[in-house]
């Protein structure tokens, strides 16, 4: 079958089965605002309804994978749509019965990391740079917060959470946020030996055997992201703490936190 090429402004989405490759394509750093986030959506629901593609690769164009969630969205007036969105796609990425695999390079922090790490395989550069800064700026990230333990082990994803740090890819694979480490010119490589191998498979086994896997992990998932943007909603974006961060990452200045 011949291949599709579908146009979008945030994305370029190629249909070539048995494989569609959706790209982060908002430059300089693939930043996830609401457009993006609402063109994954669409674009995870076509390839949804395509039997004959049974695996998904998500990469970044230029320089990066991602470099989160547009903080702009971060605002009162716009938080709770964002939320709404961005957690659509992640849950879309987690219910889809194809094979998720993500190819990160340069920068895959924040909204980014966690669109990399609810992927059924992630194979990343070892410089690429991963992590969670959303509490420095008062905030924290929800689908982190409900899945990363899971990966990684309580102890490293409470201090990846907390502390905002970043990590190497070759430190996010060891600790298994990623797959595998390899420089970032042999990504390709790795990339089309998976999904060579992976398109050899039956389709449909792929999918139940994907839909076993989670069956578990899948109703903690559910429960824990509602309860963190429960509380991100309903409690954290009442702190004035909260407010300040973001305005002072929009200021380009130091915040003046309060505890409040």
């Amino acid at each position: 079958m011949s291949t599709i090429q579908t146009a979008y402004s945030r994305l370029a989405v190629e249909l070539d089965p048995p494989v569609a490759r959706i790209v982060l394509h908002n430059a300089p750093l693939n930043i996830i605002d609401l457009a993006m986030m609402e063109e994954l959506a669409l674009s995870l629901a076509q390839i949804d309804s395509r039997p004959d593609i049974p695996v998904i690769v998500i990469s970044g164009e230029g320089k990066a994978f991602s470099a989160g969630v547009d903080v702009a969205a971060h605002t009162p007036d716009k938080v709770n749509e964002m939320l709404t969105k961005f957690h659509a796609v992640t849950r879309g990425l987690v219910a889809t019965k194809k094979v998720t695999v993500a190819a990160v390079h340069g920068h895959c922090l924040g909204g980014g990391a966690e669109l990399a790490m609810v992927c059924d395989i992630a194979y990343t550069a070892d410089s690429a740079q991963w992590g969670f800064p959303e509490i420095k700026l008062g905030c924290y990230p929800p689908v982190a917060c409900a899945a990363l333990a899971g990966l990684v082990g309580q102890k490293n994803a409470a201090e990846l959470i907390l502390t905002g740090r970043t990590l190497s890819g070759k430190e996010a694979a060891q600790i298994g946020l990623a797959n595998r480490s390899v420089p970032e010119g042999e990504i390709k490589a790795v990339l089309d030996e998976v999904v060579h191998g992976l398109s050899k498979l039956s389709p449909a086994a792929l999918a139940l055997t994907k839909k076993a896997i989670y069956t578990w992990d899948a109703m903690h998932f559910d429960k824990g992201l509602a309860r963190a943007e429960r509380v991100y909603l309903e409690e954290l974006m009442k702190t004035t703490d909260a407010h300040e961060g973001i305005r002072a990452f929009m200021e380009k200045r130091e915040p003046k936190w309060t505890g409040t």
